[in-house]
């Protein structure tokens, strides 16, 4: 097919002034036909990457599932009180706060090893900010500290 002034003008009416040669006739079919229909499969396949990328979750391995749900057991029936922004909660209720922000944050893909649970779920405070601690008949100390010592005794019996 042949484009002509003619065809482009009723094509592009606001253009029609740039019409005069084949130069204009393609510079107008570039900038109001090509660069949209690329735009618009540059969007299209954008979105499809983000959905296929999106959709991809890693998997946390068996043994740092088996090595979190240790430690989630170890805080549920231990002794020691747990210190959460100033409060003090039993091992049952850590637990399940804890579990709480572990689906979370497995919903967002960001835990794929127990060392990440217990740096991202069971250090600190999200809203506040504070460190999480433990307050056993020891002594008070981190929460991180006091669950990687517990991780390393766990691998050390497997």
């Amino acid at each position: 097919m042949r484009i002509g002034p003619a065809l482009a003008a009723r094509a592009m009416p606001r253009y029609s002034h740039r019409f005069q040669d084949r130069e204009s006739i393609m510079w107008v079919l570039n900038v109001a036909v090509i660069r949209p229909i690329f735009r618009r499969w540059l969007i299209a396949v954008s979105i499809g990457l983000f959905a296929v990328a999106g959709g991809v979750q890693a998997q946390i391995s068996p043994q740092a599932n088996q090595e979190i749900k240790g430690l989630l057991d170890f805080v549920e029936r231990s002794e020691c009180k747990f210190v959460r922004n100033g409060s003090e909660y039993p091992g049952p209720q850590a637990r399940a706060h804890l579990e709480k922000k572990l689906n979370y944050l497995e919903g967002k893909n960001l835990v794929s090893s127990a060392e990440d649970f217990i740096d991202l779920a069971a250090t600190k405070s999200s809203m506040s900010g504070k460190a999480y601690q433990v307050r056993c008949s020891t002594g008070v100390q981190p929460t991180s500290t006091w669950l990687k010592m517990e991780l390393q005794r766990q691998r050390q019996l497997h």
